[in-house]
């Protein structure tokens, strides 16, 4: 059964190109963006893996750690590590995962157990389904999962954005509306009673009987 929403993000420990981690002990008290890669030396994860470089400072001004993980050894991605900074020019310093005998990705579900039990041989195409993010929350429970064809290159802004937007309502009995971005106002849940929004919101407008409409809280 796949995993889902609100499931407890698998744990595993690994070696990784900082070192071996385990993985609920590397998240602490924080949150953690997983993002998975079907093969090293791919265009595509190429460049993915440099944009998420670049945007490093982001995800830490969130309490957001970033890892990534591809189906093949540790030293394999340490090579791979300045094919992306000459690409890019981002150098990759978040860890990556070696996963060469497919037990994380077997674990969360981006490979069949049938897959066996080495990337050895295997090309991009028999791991397309290894293409997926996972955001976990402070909780160890996933917040958000993707998966992206091979083709199509992630947009990783978009991840910052539902971060922006989980933290918000992780905090606030709130939800955010299509294509929120912070600042922008907010809906509130039917946890909110008017009288606490008129308080804690400021007042809030009434579009529809079923939807209320408020500024962000700041705090």
């Amino acid at each position: 059964m796949a995993l889902r929403i609100n499931d407890e993000a698998p744990n595993f420990t690994a070696d990784t190109t900082a070192g071996p981690i385990s993985f609920h002990d590397w998240i602490g008290d924080g949150w953690a963006v997983l993002f998975s890669h079907p093969k090293d030396f791919t265009p595509v994860c190429t460049t993915e893996l440099g944009y998420m470089a670049g945007l490093a400072g982001e995800f830490a001004k969130r309490n957001t750690k970033i890892i990534g993980i591809s189906v093949d050894p540790v030293d394999s991605h340490q090579r791979w590590k300045q094919d992306i900074k000459d690409v890019t020019g981002h150098a990759v310093e978040y860890p990556l995962i070696g996963d060469p005998e497919l037990k994380v990705a077997k674990l969360y579900e981006m490979l069949p157990a049938s897959a066996g039990n080495s990337s050895e041989g295997r090309t991009p195409a028999d791991n397309a389904t290894v293409r997926s993010v996972f955001v976990v929350g402070p909780d160890k429970k996933i917040k958000l999962s993707l998966t992206y064809p091979m083709t199509t290159g992630r947009n990783f802004d978009e991840i910052l954005r539902v971060i922006d937007s989980l933290q918000l309502t992780a905090k606030h009995k709130v939800a955010t509306p299509a294509q929120w971005k912070p600042g922008e106002d907010v809906i509130l849940t039917p946890a909110v009673s008017d009288e606490e929004a008129q308080k804690k919101f400021g007042g809030f407008t009434r579009p529809k009987p079923y939807i209320r409409v408020a500024k962000q809280p700041r705090d």
